[in-house]
């Protein structure tokens, strides 16, 4: 669930010269386990907040391919999960939307606030809004708002101590715990939920645990945030407002537009997110390279960063797979059967974040005590590409099988894996984008480090649209073509980590 983190903090862009230190004075006298009680209030938050997002997602592609016999709206397999891949990458570019708010239009608490009921007014629509019109609502409130929390929490939190607050790193390693509670616990009681009532149901209690989390949030927000994230640091002028509405009126009513009319097929929703976040990508390398606020040294690391964006790109295409190919194979071919029991299929989706919970701490401690001798970044993603690419592998002696064949140890041997390989990656790219970023420019930066999120995000509703588990041999196909793309991918990165450390100079 690491693909959530976003930056440690506030950057230059966004913040004051000393932002945080008078918010960080004024909660000194009430703590949480040695941290400001806001760390309190944005956990419970964001927790509910994931466990909204993470269940809703766990069921969403069942939701859209199923009959409607059996509650679904009997998409067509390939459709359903390019919209899902597509709404993945989607939330990830609308962290760019509620930068821009929080920073020019409301203020970074206020955003957060707002986010939060749009994600719960957005679950709402799927629970309450039957048919293609409470999805098509549902979706684009609960990606805009998710996107917003997701950003706005962290920045709120950074202002809650000062850049030299030995605190701070410990308060987002506690933040991100809430995170991973989420995401464990969303998808088990979702699917609960869901198997008792249908899948309305199943929404409705995502929306209940955004409520639960907006509630908390509203009875602490005075006593524990105070004035964190108050400021707007380069407000909008007024008499701008209206064209950038109805810039987005405009644009919205024609992607809609396009959309119903079957102008853009939903088939081809997944490759249109991947392109957007490509040319955003593009353009803002472009823009910091060419800028004369840009320095030689970090015009080179810009260079040396490309690599990285390509593999990060690739592996969160097959990481995300995890609601995707992995859904449908999870419903299709993998023995549910516990104690007596048949597991809902999106139950897998809880495998992830008890690993991360259990592995996270141990990575850290292991990079601690390694110092300079740990792998570089290069090495790090080349491994982490390589080690999802084999886990694909093992699903090939199972390829053809006969329908809830595979046996319930060999998805979670998949998911450890995919773990692993996680915890490789994705924050040792969070953390690789803050160390190469101009100092000029370093949330534009982070920025294109989220776009390669989005791009494999979106890529994965992609990659849904080759997997037939119906067919042996295009099963085997599809696992070993994806598997050794990954693999090659992670041996080019490697074998270009001289280059890359020449890029970087003094950034591992």
């Amino acid at each position: 669930m690491n693909t959530d983190t976003t930056q440690d903090g506030v950057s230059p862009e966004s913040s004051g010269p000393n932002p945080g230190s008078e918010t960080a004075d004024a909660h000194h006298e009430k703590q949480f386990f040695g941290q400001p009680w806001g760390l309190a209030n944005l956990f419970g938050v964001e927790m509910w907040e994931r466990f909204s997002f993470y269940g809703m997602q766990s069921i969403l592609a069942f939701y859209l391919y199923y009959s409607t016999t059996n509650g679904g709206l009997g998409m067509d397999q390939a459709a359903a999960l390019s919209i899902v891949g597509a709404y993945g990458g989607f939330v990830y570019m609308t962290s760019l939307v509620a930068s821009f708010l929080a920073d020019r239009v409301f203020g970074s608490e206020r955003t957060l606030f707002y986010s939060a009921i749009i994600v719960m007014v957005g679950h709402l629509a799927l629970a309450l809004v039957p048919g293609y019109v409470g999805l098509s609502i549902g979706l684009v409130l609960i990606g805009l708002g998710s996107g917003g929390v997701k950003t706005a929490a962290q920045v709120v939190l950074g202002q809650l101590y000062s850049r030299t607050d030995s605190r701070r790193d410990a308060g987002f390693s506690i933040f991100y715990m809430g995170v991973n509670l989420g995401g464990l616990f969303g998808p088990l009681i979702t699917n609960a939920i869901w198997g008792w009532g249908g899948f309305h149901w199943g929404f409705g209690i995502a929306a209940f645990g955004m409520a639960l989390g907006l509630i908390q949030y509203v009875a602490m927000r005075k006593t524990t945030i105070g004035a964190a994230g108050h400021d707007v640091p380069n407000p909008l002028p007024k008499n701008q407002y209206l064209p950038w509405l109805l810039g987005v009126v405009i644009v919205v009513a024609a992607v809609v537009a396009l959309v119903a009319t079957g102008v853009i097929k939903l088939e081809w929703l997944s490759n249109i997110t991947a392109a957007i976040a490509l040319i955003a990508a593009v353009a803002l390398l472009v823009q910091m390279y060419s800028s004369p606020l840009t320095t030689a040294k970090e015009k080179s690391r810009l260079l040396g960063f490309i690599p990285m964006f390509i593999g990060g790109v690739l592996f969160f295409a097959i990481f995300q797979t995890q609601f995707t190919v992995l859904a449908v194979y999870s419903d299709t071919r993998l023995d549910r059967h516990f104690l007596g029991l048949e597991l809902p299929p999106g139950l897998i989706n809880s495998f992830n974040p008890i690993f991360i919970i259990i592995f996270s701490g141990i990575f850290a401690t292991l990079w601690t005590k390694l110092g300079s001798k740990q792998w570089s970044t290069a090495v790090k993603f080349g491994i982490a590409n390589i080690i999802i690419g084999c886990a694909l592998f093992f699903f090939l002696p199972f390829a053809g099988g006969a329908e809830n064949s595979t046996p319930m140890l060999l998805i979670i041997w998949v998911y450890f894996l995919f773990t692993i390989a996680e915890l490789l990656l994705s924050p040792v790219g969070n953390s690789l984008a803050t160390k190469v970023a101009p100092e000029a420019f370093q949330s534009r930066m982070f920025a294109v480090w989220l776009m390669a999120v989005s791009m494999g995000t979106s890529l994965s509703g992609t990659l849904g649209g080759y997997y037939d588990p119906t067919n042996a041999d295009a099963e085997k196909i599809f696992f070993i073509a994806v598997g050794v793309a990954a693999i090659v991918i992670g041996i080019a990165i490697i074998a270009s980590k001289n280059w890359v450390l020449k890029k970087f100079i003094d950034v591992r």
